[in-house]
């Protein structure tokens, strides 16, 4: 079978904690045994036989409300994925400089070419984007703390649920697949 990771929206953010071995107990209870997670933000490593990463998003999120106790998007992508993605993340680096940083927002589906432009209008002096299939590369140039975008920003121009991660995080999860 193979493997795939979860990145699931909103986890230990807002007032939605939760614990990772309650979050892996719940995918067991979905027939995903070697459920594991990884670092303590919503990120599960599984199996799994479904071919379509949309199908299993969409079970995900239907199947894990009750467990959790609240609607988390999740967004799916196998094993071969998420070290493609870390490295593109990693090649990248150059152009966020020293004190920037580069992250990568997870999106379900690509964007459309309204949705692209949208994204375009987000450039600003310090913030940068490259888009790639279904994620987006947010190259801040300077501390995140001082950039307006945030993941919000992006949600409310685009009109679409995202989740964020910094791609030095999938990177260790890389190595780890």
């Amino acid at each position: 079978m193979p493997t795939y990771i979860a990145f699931l929206r909103a986890i230990n953010v807002t007032g939605r904690f939760l614990k990772m071995h309650e979050l892996a107990a719940a995918f067991h209870a979905l027939g995903h045994a070697d459920a594991r997670t990884y670092i303590n933000s919503g990120n599960v490593i599984f199996s799994a036989a479904a071919r379509s990463a949309a199908g299993l998003e969409a079970s995900l999120e239907e199947q894990l409300e009750p467990h959790l106790g609240f609607r988390s998007e999740a967004f799916v992508r196998t094993a071969a994925q998420v070290q493609a993605i870390a490295a593109r993340g990693a090649d990248l680096r150059h152009r966020a400089g020293e004190s920037g940083e580069i992250n990568v927002c997870f999106l379900q589906a690509p964007l459309s070419a309204e949705q692209a432009g949208a994204l375009s209008s987000l450039k600003t002096e310090v913030d940068d984007f490259e888009l790639h299939e279904r994620e987006v590369y947010w190259i801040c140039l300077t501390r995140q703390s001082d950039s307006k975008f945030s993941n919000a920003t992006l949600e409310r121009k685009l009109k679409l649920r995202s989740t964020l991660r910094r791609v030095s995080m999938l990177q260790g999860l890389a190595s780890e697949l």
